[in-house]
């Protein structure tokens, strides 16, 4: 079997804007992988088949979606071994698909083209686009529209997901941002993020990032103020949580903040990666 590993994805700032005419938002939000992944393998096969992780769909909906764009049968076995928490706002279903498109694809008599398959992602879902290249990106419209980012990666990330806390689903978040919150302003905050992102030397310069949209609405944790208070020179929820992420300089520092949150949530220390 041929194999990638599917790393996770954080937020470092999420700007949601006015539902567009499709019924999606309009967004702008810059996504980094971290080092915390899953693994997916693909093989040839006589027929579809998905292991290793029994609640799947998206992997075989990518599959059978791959293979139809290709006027082909969907034959591929393809192997899931999971690391990334379920629901948590990390991107690791989006990362499994995405991965699954670009280990299957060169099996099929015709492989899609670049611009076909990102396309196909962005059907899969909003985040698929995003991790089908490397590297860190501004992601606008409803995702599909990426800006390949150059960004600092020497900094250690504190990844939090509270242990009590339950996922409500990505569209009720949203409803509840829709129905708490106000999509006014979102051009400002996105020229101010535009003009962040122009300005970042140095990891500390993600300081001025806005802060997530969504984060009240998916039920902002405690622990965003907790590693603030530890020393992150920037904690916010990630996606539409409940996972939360801080940013420190120091691995030591890291260590110490995910030591203290281990009573309340599952933590790890992971590094940014391409």
């Amino acid at each position: 079997m041929n194999r990638l590993p599917a790393a996770a994805k954080i937020n470092l700032a999420l700007l949601v804007g006015p539902t567009r005419e499709d019924g999606l938002h309009e967004i702008a939000t810059v996504m980094q992988r971290i080092d915390l992944c899953d693994a997916v393998e693909i093989a040839p096969a006589e027929s579809l088949a998905v292991d290793g992780f029994r609640k799947d769909t998206i992997v075989r909906m990518a599959l059978e979606r791959l293979a139809a764009a290709a006027g082909a049968e969907p034959r591929w076995r393809a192997n899931i071994r999971k690391r990334i928490p379920l629901a948590a706002g990390l991107g690791g279903g989006s990362a499994d698909a995405a991965a699954a498109l670009v280990l299957a694809n060169p099996l099929l008599d015709e492989p899609l083209p670049a611009d076909r398959l990102a396309r196909l992602a962005a059907e899969i879902g909003a985040d698929v686009p995003f991790f089908l290249e490397p590297g860190p990106k501004l992601a606008e419209g409803a995702g599909e529209t990426l800006t390949a980012l150059e960004l600092p990666q020497d900094f250690w990330v504190v990844l939090a997901l509270p242990r009590r806390a339950g996922k409500t689903s990505t569209a009720d978040v949203y409803a509840r941002f829709d129905a708490t919150a106000s999509a006014a302003g979102f051009e400002d905050r996105r020229s101010a993020l535009a003009a962040a992102l122009g300005s970042v030397r140095r990891p500390r310069d993600f300081a001025a990032f806005p802060p997530n949209d969504l984060a009240a609405a998916a039920g902002r944790p405690r622990m965003v103020d907790d590693l603030l208070d530890s020393g992150a020179f920037r904690a916010d929820v990630s996606g539409a949580g409940p996972a939360v992420y801080g940013l420190f300089h120091h691995l030591a520092d890291a260590k110490r903040a995910a030591r203290g949150l281990r009573v309340s949530a599952r933590t790890w220390v992971v590094a940014p990666v391409w």
